[in-house]
């Protein structure tokens, strides 16, 4: 008879052990040598299967993120909050087309209503078909949205340090206990606390990743996305794309779609200031970082 092999799904990666949560209880495993000769990397959401405590293969990964290396994610969900610090919508809007470019659904979900005005962040998001989710502790409702909205799925939280993503987890789920980080007034951001990938099953149903703030990553570090890629990353572009030109960069040439309905209104302002950015950086990215 051969062995028994168990399926599940990777809550944490520390230290080259791998805790696996299956039907039948929780197991801390290591993995085949062959994952390490062929560069295959193991992540935190991979599901698996393992023999007497050792994982022999990485089952149906429909997405990863390298760093922090998670997969198979449902969506991200992108923490905001109104001031403290203030919304960076390019790095937002990077974010997103990450997001949108590894087929995982993007969530805006803002902080601080009660001491700032969310109004402009709703609008911009909403009016592109993002879900956008104001949070107000004073208001139970809320909080019960969240859930509802983590339920089944697993999702990650990103967004700038000191914006409550861990404050946000603890009202969700209060048996998470997730250590939180005073705002440093001197430098003017939290000190983030997550040290690793993990995930948390949820009290209410499916699993949440608490990852590290916007100010400590390079967005490359999730992937890289090309030039001639970049539009389709803009859902709000997409039926703007027959443009006079093939080629068109969709930043400043005329006949331009794009350029016509940011004129008209139809694309937000800031959305394609992101968008001009990035497109410059991706044109300076070199072939062999590809």
């Amino acid at each position: 008879m051969g062995k028994a092999v168990k399926s599940g799904i990777i809550t944490k990666c520390l230290g080259g052990l791998y805790t696996v949560e299956t039907p039948d209880g929780i197991f801390e495993c290591k993995a085949r040598g062959i994952f390490r000769n062929r560069g295959e990397n193991l992540y935190t959401g991979d599901n698996v299967g393992i023999t007497d405590g050792v994982i022999t293969e990485i089952l149906n990964r429909k997405n990863c993120i390298i760093r922090p290396p998670l997969a198979n994610l449902d969506q991200l969900i992108f923490v905001v909050s109104t001031c403290s610090p203030s919304p960076n919508y390019l790095i937002l809007d990077k974010f997103i087309a990450i997001a949108e470019y590894k087929g995982i659904t993007p969530v805006v979900v803002i902080t601080k209503t009660d001491l700032g005005d969310s109004t402009e962040i709703k609008k911009i998001y909403e009016k592109i078909g993002i879900e956008v989710i104001e949070t107000d502790y004073g208001r139970p409702e809320t909080i019960t949205e969240l859930k509802e909205m983590f339920r089944g799925k697993i999702s990650a939280l990103t967004g700038n340090s000191g914006a409550g993503k861990s404050t946000l987890l603890n009202a969700v789920d209060p048996t998470l206990k997730i250590p939180t980080a005073e705002i440093s007034r001197k430098l003017g951001r939290g000190r983030h606390t997550t040290r690793h990938a993990q995930l948390y099953k949820l009290a209410d149903g499916g699993y949440i990743a608490d990852t590290a703030g916007f100010s400590t990553f390079d967005t490359h570090s999730y992937d890289i996305i090309r030039k001639e890629e970049l539009a389709g990353c803009f859902r709000e572009f997409r039926e703007y794309n027959d443009c006079k030109f093939r080629d068109c960069s969709h930043t400043c040439e005329k006949g331009c779609k794009v350029i016509e309905a940011l004129k008209d209104g139809k694309i937000s302002v800031s959305r394609h200031e992101s968008y001009r950015t990035m497109y410059e950086e991706a044109k300076q990215i070199k072939e062999w970082e590809l």
